[in-house]
């Protein structure tokens, strides 16, 4: 689990835009983020194989 005053610091505007951080919006995650989906690695994982965002299967071969 993130830091509650680093998902709130990241949440503010910055000063400059080089500054911004992209976090998860589930848990505030700052690595494995995908920015199509606004959220970290672990939570897209849980969520798909959970059938909750649409278009999204899990890949088999």
């Amino acid at each position: 689990m993130a830091k509650k005053s680093m998902i709130i610091k990241a949440r503010r505007k910055p000063k400059y835009m080089t500054r911004k951080v992209n976090r998860c919006r589930i848990c505030g995650r700052p690595r494995g983020y995908m920015r199509k989906f606004q959220m970290c690695r672990v939570c897209f994982r849980k969520l798909a194989s959970e059938g909750k965002i649409p278009g999204v299967t899990k890949s088999s071969w």
